[in-house]
C-alpha cells in the first residue's frame, strides 16, 4: 500500500499536533505535581511529546524524499 505525499504530510501534522497534545498535558500533570504524585504522569507527557513530534517531523521529512509522479 502505498501513502502520497500529501497523505504524509498530513499524518505528521496530526502528529506534531499530538506531541503538542501530550506537552501541554505534561506541563499540566507537572503544575499539579504536588498532588499525589503525579511526577510520573508529568515525565510520561514529556516524553510521549517528544516520541510523537520526533515521528511527525521524521514522517514529514520523508514526504519529501519521496519523488511525485
Amino acid at each position: 500500500m502505498k501513502i502520497s505525499s500529501d497523505d504524509q504530510k498530513a499524518i505528521s501534522v496530526i502528529l506534531i499536533c499530538l506531541g503538542v497534545l501530550f506537552f501541554l498535558i505534561g506541563i499540566a500533570a507537572h503544575f499539579k505535581a504536588g498532588f499525589q504524585s503525579r511526577a510520573e504522569i508529568s515525565t510520561t507527557g514529556f516524553v510521549a511529546a517528544a516520541i510523537f513530534a520526533g515521528l511527525g517531523l521524521l514522517v514529514f521529512l520523508f514526504s519529501f524524499t519521496k519523488k511525485q509522479s
